[in-house]
């Protein structure tokens, strides 16, 4: 503050004399100029402390609202700063003043399309938003190649941008159309989350009627929506809305079908009583499966926090679901009316549309629509309207009361409302018309106009649909006419008079002498229907009003406006009163204007509403918004459902069904993480000795599918028997263990067609090469890929020396004799005499859990009963799945069970309680760093491919002095370290090792240069997994 008042008073000094008044509180118009000025210096300056200060006040400045836009080409130069802090403020205001300072900015082109390389996400997510920011048609072929390198880059937030930058490369440019729709089917191809939502955004904008590249997507669309962002569900759910409407019959066809044709009534109640049976029965029609898959996975989302989220599902269900399904939305909607009152009033012009067409809908939560008295008059009509909607024979008193309260509402507009909803009331229900025609009655009598008026109104629609005697009311009525000033409810008044003039004969005359007196003044609508009621009372009887309808034409030829005149010239030509010449219309004037007319329609505004989407802005306007297309109807014949299944035949999927097959029969005994019980075929294994095993032994049953190779061990040998392959369709066993011996020893491999097309899942049984957990390892599947080249087992012994070679570990088998180092997790002292021992079998790995291997041992002379965990504590989406309570241990025993923990890529420890007949013991599991890996088969230009991706901040490199270490024992190193699988190089001392990350499916490569010095390089998406990979490795090396 005294540094502001030294600048204001040194500006006061400088102008004092010049004829200036100084203002108390006004800043010079330099100032602003030299803090521009101080901002320019600091942007210039080499510090990048400098600049990052700079940046921020001048961010601070555009979310305030201030123009800063001549800072434009200082900041521009600030781009090219090695602070990562600095870039993304720097870009963050070129994204603001990039279409204002286009020239500036094309000067600038070659420094963003640095950025689009730079290694982090976010700076090349906002290179690219700048450059799709200016709208300059000369860019264009630059703004695409940036778009289609970034659809294929390895941050999904990047690719997410991209797609969002699609939308403004098609309005700049519509000639790119073509090329833009093959990016967005790759986009919508995407198995991110964060990128599906923006995906289908540029599907929308773009090519909505390319329903054909939906199709293959839309399964998986499905699976994922509930973990996409919320917006993104949105534009999903939309989307897809329309695409079952395309798609798929009307679910709701068939009862159509059986509803009769009749009244508006009647229809609403056919409508009703459908869908009350349909609530009690069930859905009768069979839906299509995919439909239901749809149904299925967005009815969770209604628990969103997001308000439109629950608006498109609940449109979802109104739109596509069959009848009986709607009520799901009701309890979420009505969630959403204590939100804010923007929010109410589109939740409830919904549900107005909803309840004028299922009437029984929100019969339920009927007070939940009761007016409070701090809703505002819109809310309050849209209440309203849904009482009236939902108004029944059972409810209907309630309603009235309530009804009563509200007429006597200071909001004038609210309390003729609800005069006009009583009269609905009274016309739909006719219990209770003449309750509501005698309340009506006395509410003619009140000192409010507004109520009078309405209530006239209501009366003389009531009147028109009663066939019972009105005259006495009509009496009553014309009293009116003396103190009712709303000009509506007079010239109702003259309007019913007049309707049944034949009926008051002598009331007639007598009212149309007094309206004659105050023509003049009258309005417009009141004196057209004075002149209606002259005619029709000439008509009835003209001996009464010889003079009297004379006169009223005379003042309505002078009249000003030119309807009244236009009626009066009409009326003299008709009747002709006072007239020689009859007329030949005379005779047709009863048809003129006594004819019938029908009753009024008292329905709902919101009755037909339903012909917009519900949700979009079109429905709360009521007319076609601009943008608006129109929800298609439901096709006559099913298209063929066919397109949507996708077959994946990569070699991949191939080899999850086998391993998946051979787990399942291994697993017959044990849960696995997510695994459910199931039917497993189990075939017998001729082997004697197995036969003569405990029940805890598993018999090995293996299909063999087309590109997998199986390789068999017998559990009593460690003699290793291969088969060759075979077509797919045949199952081979071996017969003899001669046939085995003689054949040909080798291992099959074969890379994926393209790592980028091929989808890994978490495999049921791990795949790895080499394997020192024990110098005779259990049987598994081969769960390899199928061959390409053949490499002997001879010379990979050679090329490793002395290490086992494994191929192939698959099946959760947790055998005894499967050595892997043991770390204590109770002191059997602290156990009361129960010691327990955990491992890292490395097998039986599914669904991202790491595979523990418990060990209790019973220390004591007694028996240890009901072992069992309890008090599971856990953090960081970790999920764990225990183990089936051990019901006895006997003294000097030991017991080994699996346990699966999904430690979700983190080293948060599992913490739990050990149950049992000697206490509860509290322990926690905490994995080592390179056991939360899972083995990925890569061949050498895949693995490269894949490491020039990680680079840049995905890339950790280290080195250690090497103490004459060879490339074989360096390679069990890494591998007692870290669960990985090696890949094949053609480098001299070079070994590289390909993992996956259990949970998150993340790569990770390893790569060692081996010389004097070993140098370690890590590439990883998960940044942090990779420098703790790293330490790891090094600490083995030089330990």
């Amino acid at each position: 503050m005294a540094g502001i008042g030294a600048m204001v008073a040194q500006y006061d000094n400088n102008n004092r004399g010049q004829g200036e008044i100084p203002v108390p509180g006004f800043i010079g118009p330099n100032l602003f100029f030299k803090g521009h000025q101080n901002l320019k210096e600091q942007l210039q300056s080499m510090k990048d402390k400098d600049q990052l200060e700079a940046m921020r006040r001048i961010v601070e400045m555009v979310a305030k609202g201030q123009d800063v836009s001549d800072l434009f080409p200082d900041v521009v130069k600030a781009v090219v700063s090695k602070s990562t802090e600095v870039k993304k403020l720097v870009y963050m205001y070129l994204v603001r003043y990039a279409e204002e300072q286009q020239d500036l900015a094309l000067l600038s082109i070659s420094t963003f399309q640095k950025g689009l390389k730079d290694p982090n996400q976010l700076i090349r997510a906002s290179a690219l938003r700048v450059l799709s920011s200016i709208r300059v048609q000369m860019i264009v072929p630059i703004m695409m190649l940036a778009i289609k390198d970034s659809v294929s880059d390895l941050s999904p937030y990047v690719r997410k941008t991209a797609a969002h930058a699609i939308p403004k490369l098609y309005s700049l440019d519509p000639d790119q159309g073509e090329q833009l729709i093959d990016v967005v089917e790759k986009l919508l191809q995407d198995k991110t989350t964060l990128v599906a939502g923006s995906a289908v955004m540029a599907f929308e904008q773009l090519c909505p009627t390319r329903i054909d590249l939906i199709h293959k997507n839309y399964r998986r669309l499905c699976a994922i929506v509930a973990d996409i962002d919320e917006w993104g569900q949105c534009a999903v759910i939309n989307m897809l809305t329309r695409y079952a409407r395309t798609q798929f019959l009307d679910p709701n066809k068939k009862t159509e079908e059986k509803e009769t044709e009749g009244s508006s009534e009647e229809e609403s109640d056919d409508s009703d009583e459908n869908f009350m049976n349909s609530l009690q029965s069930g859905p009768i029609d069979v839906v299509d499966p995919d439909l239901r898959l749809l149904l299925q996975a967005c009815r969770p989302l209604l628990q969103s926090r997001n308000s439109a989220v629950v608006m498109q599902v609940a449109q979802l269900f109104y739109h596509c679901a069959p009848e009986g399904e709607i009520v799901h939305v009701v309890k979420a909607l009505i969630r959403l009316l204590k939100s804010k009152r923007e929010t109410q009033v589109i939740v409830l012009t919904n549900i107005t549309t909803m309840s004028a067409n299922y009437r029984k809908l929100f019969e339920l939560h009927m007070k939940s629509f009761f007016v409070n008295a701090s809703d505002p008059t819109n809310i309050r009509l849209l209440k309203l309207e849904i009482l009236t909607n939902i108004a029944t024979e059972t409810n209907i008193s309630v309603l009235l009361r309530e009804f009563q309260t509200y007429v006597y509402s200071s909001d004038k507009e609210f309390a003729a409302a609800t005069v006009h909803a009583i009269g609905r009331c009274a016309a739909e229900i006719s219990e209770v018309t003449d309750v509501c025609m005698h309340g009506l009655m006395n509410l003619i009598s009140t000192k409010d106009d507004t109520v009078v008026g309405e209530s006239v109104i209501v009366i003389k629609k009531l009147l028109q649909m009663q066939s019972s005697d009105k005259s006495s009311i009509i009496k009553r009525m014309t009293r009116l006419l003396a103190t009712v000033t709303v000009p509506l409810a007079r010239a109702s008044i003259l309007w019913l008079v007049g309707e049944y003039v034949e009926k008051v004969p002598k009331l007639a005359p007598d009212v149309l002498r007094k309206m004659a007196k105050s023509f003049a003044q009258e309005e417009d609508i009141v004196k057209l229907q004075i002149l209606n009621l002259a005619a029709k009372a000439w008509i009835v009887n003209n001996k009464k009003i010889t003079l009297l309808v004379p006169y009223i034409l005379a003042q309505a030829k002078y009249d000003l406006n030119y309807d009244i005149r236009d009626r009066e010239r009409f009326i003299r030509k008709v009747l002709c009163p006072n007239s020689d010449n009859p007329s030949p219309l005379e005779k047709y004037a009863k048809k003129f204007f006594m004819t019938s007319k029908p009753p009024p329609n008292l329905r709902s505004s919101f009755k037909n509403r339903d012909e917009y989407q519900l949700g979009s802005l079109s429905h709360m306007l009521n007319h076609n918004a601009v943008g608006y297309q129109s929800l298609p109807a439901f096709p006559e014949v099913a298209p063929d459902g066919s397109v949507r299944t996708v077959v994946d035949t990569s070699w991949a999927a191939q080899n999850r069904e086998s391993r998946s097959s051979s787990t399942t029969a291994n697993n017959h005994k044990s849960r696995g993480f997510y695994s459910s019980e199931g039917d497993t075929d189990e075939d017998d294994d001729e082997d004697s000795d197995e036969e003569e095993s405990d029940s805890e032994d598993e018999s090995d049953s293996e299909d063999e599918s087309e590109s997998d190779s199986e390789v068999d061990s017998d559990s009593e040998s460690s003699e290793e028997e291969d088969s060759d392959e075979e077509d797919s369709d045949e199952d081979e066993e071996e017969s003899s263990e001669e046939e085995s011996s003689s054949s040909e020893e080798e291992i099959v491999r074969k890379p994926p067609p393209k790592a980028k097309a091929t989808k890994k899942a978490k495999p049921a049984a791990t795949a790895t090469l080499l394997d020192f957990d024990a110098p005779s390892a259990p049987p598994a599947d081969a769960g390899a890929a199928p061959p390409q080249a053949s490499v002997t087992l001879d010379e990979l012994l050679g090329d490793f020396g002395g290490m086992s070679v494994n191929p192939s570990v698959s099946g959760p088998n947790y055998s005894l004799d499967n050595v892997r180092p043991t770390h204590e997790l109770l002191h059997r002292m602290s156990g009361g005499g129960l010691g327990v021992e955990y491992s890292f079998p490395r097998s039986g790995a599914s669904n991202g859990a790491v595979p523990i291997s418990l060990t209790f041992n019973n220390t004591t002379e007694q028996p240890i009963t009901d072992v069992k965990t309890d008090d599971i504590e856990l953090k960081g989406g970790i999920e764990f799945a225990g183990f089936e309570a051990i019901p006895l241990i006997s003294p000097g025993q030991s017991t080994q069970v699996a346990l699966n923990i999904n430690f979700n890529d983190t080293l948060q420890p599992a913490k739990f309680t050990i149950c049992c007949s000697k206490g509860r013991f509290p322990v926690k599991i905490q994995p080592p760093v390179g056991e939360l890996l899972t083995p990925f088969v890569l061949i050498e230009s895949d693995f490269d491919s894949m490491k020039s991706k990680l680079s840049g901040m995905h890339e950790n490199s280290g080195e250690c002095p090497n103490s004459g270490k060879d490339c074989s024992s360096l390679s069990q190193l890494v591998s007692e370290t870290a669960v990985t699988s090696i890949c094949f190089s053609a480098e001299a001392n070079c070994l590289k090792f390909a993992s996956k990350t259990a949970a998150q499916e993340k790569t990770l490569l390893i790569t060692l240069f081996v010389g004097e010095v070993v140098k370690v390089t890590v590439n990883s998406e998960a940044v942090v997994l990779g420098s703790m990979i790293l330490k790891e490795i090094i600490k083995a090396i030089e330990s």
